[in-house]
C-alpha cells in the first residue's frame, strides 16, 4: 500500500508550489515508509509514499509513460498484474519494470477507463493526461483504498487521507453540520460526505474526471445485487463454486515479494482464509490475532484451534485495560474525522504487532455482508415475523425489556433486546441502521442541543440510505439491506478502521472475501442460502464443512468487540468526565449537558447500559480536540 497525494495547477496557485506538494505527501509517511516521489509540472502536481510489496528494486513513482504525456500516482495492488501485463505484451508493450504499478500505467494508457473492467484488485489512483489537460481520480469497487477530493476555485486537490488535504492552503476546516448529524445516526459520516464542507470522499467504484471545464462523476461498477435471485443449483453446487472463486482469489492475494500473514480472529471468515491460505502457502503461514482479559470478549481459544489445525505460526497479544485506556488517545489521533467503532483499539493492536513480522496481510472482511452473519439481519427476520403485533403490545414489550437487569458483559440480553426495539415501526433499511448505530431517533434528539437541531431542521440523516435505495432498484428488503449494508457500513465502517488502523503501522491489509468476482457470484445466490431461517453463514458454513473445524462452524459470532461498558465506568472514567464536561459541552453548542449528565449517571449506577452511545460521544469529543474545533 501507499499513499498518494496532489493537485492541479490550472490557475497556477501562488500558495500551492512545491513545499505544499511535499509537506502533503510527507503526512503520508506512515502509509509509505519505504519512500517518496514527486511529479510537478505548471499543470499538475502529484505526490506518492511508498511501501514496497512488489518489485522492490524498481516501480518507483509517480511513474511517467516514455513520452512523458501521462502520469500515474497509485496506492494498492493490482492482483492480476501478471496477466494485464501479458495482455499488453501480446500488444507490443514493453516493460522496463517488473512493478504492478507500470501495468497499470500501460493499461490505463492502452484501454482507457473502459479498461477498468478487467482491473482486480484495491486501489486508489491518480492519471494525468497532459495533451488533454485531464486528471482521473479512481477508487476500487468496493472502497477498500481511500480517496478524497476537494474542488476549490479551479482546481482540484485530493489525497489519501484528510490531514494531507488540510495542508494545502486553500482547504478550510469549516465543519459540516449535518455530518455531524449522520455520525451520532451510523458511528461514522457515509461517503461522499465528510466532516468538513469542502472535502468529500470518493465513492466506491466511481471515477472522477477533472479538466479545465469541471468535475464529474462516473459509476463505473457497482455490485450486481438482484431482486429475489433464482438459480438452477442446489446448496452445495453453490458452495463448491463459491470455493473455487475463493480459493481463486486467496492465490491472487497471496502474490507478494515479501512474506504474507492472516489476522486470525477465530470466527468463520477469518478462518476459512486461513485454511485456504495454509494450503497454497509453501512455508509455514504466519497468523496473528488479539484476545482480551475478560473472557467473554475474548477468542483466542478458537483462533489457536484453527492455527494448531493447519500448523501455523501463531501469535497472540493480549489487550489488557491498561493498554487500551494508553492507547484510546493514539488510536483516535490516526482519524481525520469523527468514528465511533470502538473495535478500532484492537484492531490498532493487531496491525501494531503483526507489522513486526510481516508487510502483507489477509483478513477476513466482507463475509458478514455477503452472507448475512450480522445478528441485524436475523434481528430483521424476526422483526417480520413480530409485524402482526399491535403498537401497544411493542411499546409493552420495550418497556418490559427496559427493567432487565443491566449487564456488561458482551451481547447481553437485554443490551441486545433494547435495541431491537429501538427499531420498531421503522422502515426496513432505516431499522436495520438504527439497530447498527449508537442512537436512535429519540435519542439523538435528546442529545442535540434545539440551537443546534435548528441549524439542521430540513437535512435528513437518512438521505443516504434512501440515495442508494433508488441506485439500487431493488424492491426486496432482504436484498436491499444486504445493499446498503455494503454501501455504508462495510465501506464506510469496516474498511475505513483496517486502513486506518493497519495503514498506521505501514502493514496492508488485503480482503479476499471483497474480490470482485466472488461479490459477483455472491449476489446472485438465492438469499435462502445466506440466511436460512434465522442460520447466518448457511452457504459460508456448507463451503467450509471439511476445512474447518465444527467448534468454529457452530458457535455464535462473537463480533471483533471490547469491553466496552465495564471501561467506561472504570479506567475510561476520568478522560470522559473531562471531554463531556458540562463546561465543554455548553461552549460547544452541539449537545445538551443535562441529557449527557443523565446518560453517564445511569450507566455509572448500572440503570442503563449506554455504552455505545457514551463511546460514539467521547470518540466525537477526542477528535474535536485533536484537530482544535470550536
Amino acid at each position: 500500500m501507499c499513499g498518494i497525494a496532489g493537485f492541479t495547477r490550472f490557475d497556477d496557485l501562488p500558495s500551492a508550489d512545491e513545499a505544499c506538494l511535499r509537506a502533503m505527501t510527507e503526512r503520508l509517511a506512515h502509509r509509505g515508509p519505504d519512500g517518496s516521489g514527486y511529479h510537478i509540472t505548471r499543470q499538475i502536481a502529484l505526490g506518492h509514499r511508498r511501501l514496497s510489496i512488489i518489485d522492490l528494486e524498481s516501480g518507483a513513482q509517480p511513474m511517467t509513460s516514455p513520452d512523458g504525456r501521462y502520469a500515474l500516482t497509485y496506492n494498492g495492488e493490482i492482483y492480476n498484474y501478471l496477466e494485464l501485463r501479458a495482455a499488453l505484451e501480446a500488444k507490443g508493450v514493453v516493460f522496463t519494470t517488473h512493478s504492478d504499478t507500470e501495468v497499470l500505467l500501460q493499461h490505463m494508457m492502452v484501454h482507457g477507463l473502459k479498461g477498468l473492467d478487467r482491473v482486480n484488485g484495491i486501489f486508489a489512483f491518480a492519471f494525468w493526461d497532459r495533451e488533454k489537460e485531464e486528471l482521473w481520480l479512481v477508487r476500487d469497487r468496493l472502497g477498500v483504498k481511500p480517496l478524497y477530493l476537494a474542488e476549490v476555485g479551479g482546481d482540484l486537490v485530493f489525497a489519501s487521507e484528510m490531514k494531507s488535504m488540510l495542508l494545502h492552503p486553500s482547504i478550510s476546516r469549516k465543519l459540516n453540520q449535518l455530518s455531524i448529524s449522520k455520525y451520532f445516526t451510523y458511528n461514522y459520516i457515509p461517503a461522499p460526505h465528510t466532516i468538513f464542507e469542502e472535502v468529500q470522499k470518493l465513492e466506491p467504484g466511481m471515477v472522477a474526471i477533472f479538466n479545465r471545464t469541471g468535475l464529474t462523476r462516473q459509476l463505473y461498477w457497482d455490485i450486481p445485487q438482484q431482486d429475489n435471485p433464482i438459480s438452477g443449483m442446489n446448496a452445495d453446487d453453490c458452495a463448491a463454486r463459491f470455493l473455487d472463486l475463493f480459493r481463486d482469489a486467496v492465490e491472487k492475494q497471496l502474490r507478494s515479494d515479501v512474506p504474507v500473514g492472516v489476522f486470525l480472529s477465530g470466527g468463520i471468515d477469518s478462518s476459512l482464509v486461513t485454511a485456504v491460505a495454509a494450503g497454497l502457502v509453501p512455508d509455514s503461514l504466519h497468523t496473528f490475532s488479539v484476545g482480551f482479559e475478560e473472557s467473554s470478549y475474548d477468542e483466542s481459544p478458537y483462533a489457536r484451534m484453527v492455527a494448531e489445525r493447519y500448523q501455523t505460526r501463531h501469535h497472540h497479544e493480549i489487550l489488557s485495560l491498561k493498554k487500551a485506556v494508553d492507547l484510546f488517545p493514539t488510536v483516535m489521533g490516526i482519524l481525520d474525522e469523527p468514528f465511533g467503532d470502538a473495535s478500532i483499539l484492537p484492531t490498532y493492536l493487531l496491525s501494531q504487532f503483526t507489522s513486526e513480522h510481516v508487510k502483507v496481510c489477509l483478513g477476513g472482511d466482507g463475509g458478514d455482508e455477503l452472507f448475512a452473519g450480522y445478528p441485524s439481519f436475523q434481528a430483521h427476520r424476526m422483526m417480520e415475523k413480530l409485524s402482526f403485533l399491535p403498537t401497544a403490545w411493542r411499546d409493552g414489550l420495550n418497556r418490559l425489556v427496559r427493567k432487565f437487569p443491566v449487564s456488561h458483559r458482551y451481547a447481553s440480553a437485554g443490551f441486545l433486546l433494547e435495541q431491537f426495539f429501538k427499531g420498531a415501526g421503522i422502515s426496513p433499511e432505516i431499522r436495520f441502521f438504527l439497530w447498527m448505530g449508537p442512537y436512535g431517533n429519540e435519542q439523538k434528539r435528546s442529545l442535540l442541543t434545539p440551537a443546534f437541531q435548528k441549524e439542521i431542521l430540513r437535512e435528513n440523516a437518512f438521505e443516504d440510505i434512501l440515495n442508494y435505495v433508488r441506485q439500487s432498484g431493488l424492491v426486496s428488503d432482504f436484498e436491499r439491506i444486504l445493499y446498503l449494508c455494503m454501501k455504508l457500513y462495510l465501506q464506510d465502517d469496516i474498511l475505513v478502521k483496517v486502513d486506518r488502523a493497519s495503514m498506521a503501522h505501514g502493514l496492508e491489509v488485503r480482503v479476499p472475501f471483497l474480490d470482485h468476482t466472488v461479490v459477483e457470484y455472491m449476489s446472485g445466490v438465492q438469499s435462502i442460502y445466506k440466511l436460512n431461517g434465522f442460520q447466518a453463514k448457511f452457504l459460508l458454513k456448507k463451503a467450509a464443512a471439511n476445512l474447518l473445524p465444527r467448534e468454529i462452524l457452530k458457535r455464535r459470532k462473537a463480533g471483533f468487540m471490547i469491553p466496552l461498558a465495564q471501561w467506561i465506568s472504570s479506567d475510561l472514567r476520568d478522560m470522559i468526565e473531562d471531554l463531556c464536561s458540562e463546561q465543554r459541552l455548553r461552549a460547544d453548542g452541539f449537545f445538551d449537558p443535562v441529557f449527557v449528565r443523565t446518560m453517564l449517571d445511569d450507566h455509572y449506577a448500572n440503570r442503563r447500559d449506554y455504552r455505545k452511545m457514551i463511546w460514539t460521544l467521547l470518540a466525537f469529543q477526542l477528535w474535536k480536540e485533536n484537530y482544535g474545533q470550536p
